[in-house]
């Protein structure tokens, strides 16, 4: 259901910060590598969590991890590790900092052979955002085929925390489909955006 006072997307609530990610993030196609590589990382951060909590962390999580450059991620080692586990501008979770780590890992692989993470990941909705007409937030899917097909394939590349749950949230922020509600005024806004 939708804000009976905006008409947006009723997960969004009141909080500023989440009403400006969903009126300005959310849904929004995103095709630069680095902020895909950036998203779906922080995305599996969010298992067993709210979004609001990583949201909150995000400039925390920049600043710890080099500004999400896959190059230096992908040499941390157990010194940065422990340095990541004590750090609270973050969640300290060893599984989620190795996580990390192995997805810039993935990331680098992909550029070694010759592949574009944006592209890679966007041919999973043929190239184009989904435009969806949900008029019921418990009509929206929580995973789709396609979804579990990236999630499989990001797997074989060795990315971890990305299940077909957390992957289909990482495609609705990041446009590859327009999930917000037909009566949300993103709604229109996101599929203009798409058809540019």
């Amino acid at each position: 259901m939708t804000d009976p006072g905006t008409g947006r997307c009723g997960w969004c609530g009141t909080d500023p910060l989440y009403v400006s990610y969903h009126d300005h993030v959310w849904g929004r196609p995103e095709y630069d590598d680095l902020a895909l590589f950036e998203k779906l990382c922080l995305d599996g951060q969010q298992a067993g969590l709210s979004w609001l909590t990583i949201l909150r962390k995000q400039a925390g999580y920049r600043a710890a991890y080099d500004y999400f450059d896959p190059v230096a991620i992908a040499a941390y080692d157990e010194i940065k590790i422990a340095e990541l586990l004590a750090n609270p501008a973050i969640v300290r979770n060893k599984l989620k900092i190795q996580s990390i780590i192995k997805n810039a890992r993935g990331y680098l692989q992909m550029q070694e052979e010759g592949l574009s993470f944006s592209r890679f990941l966007w041919s999973f909705v043929d190239g184009q955002p989904r435009q969806n007409a949900w008029g019921n937030l418990m009509d929206v899917p929580v995973q789709t085929a396609q979804s579990r097909a990236l999630s499989k394939a990001l797997r074989q590349y060795n990315f971890t925390f990305v299940g077909p749950t957390i992957v289909y949230a990482f495609m609705q922020a990041t446009g590859m489909v327009n999930d917000h509600l037909v009566q949300c005024p993103a709604h229109e806004k996101c599929r203009v955006l798409a058809s540019i």
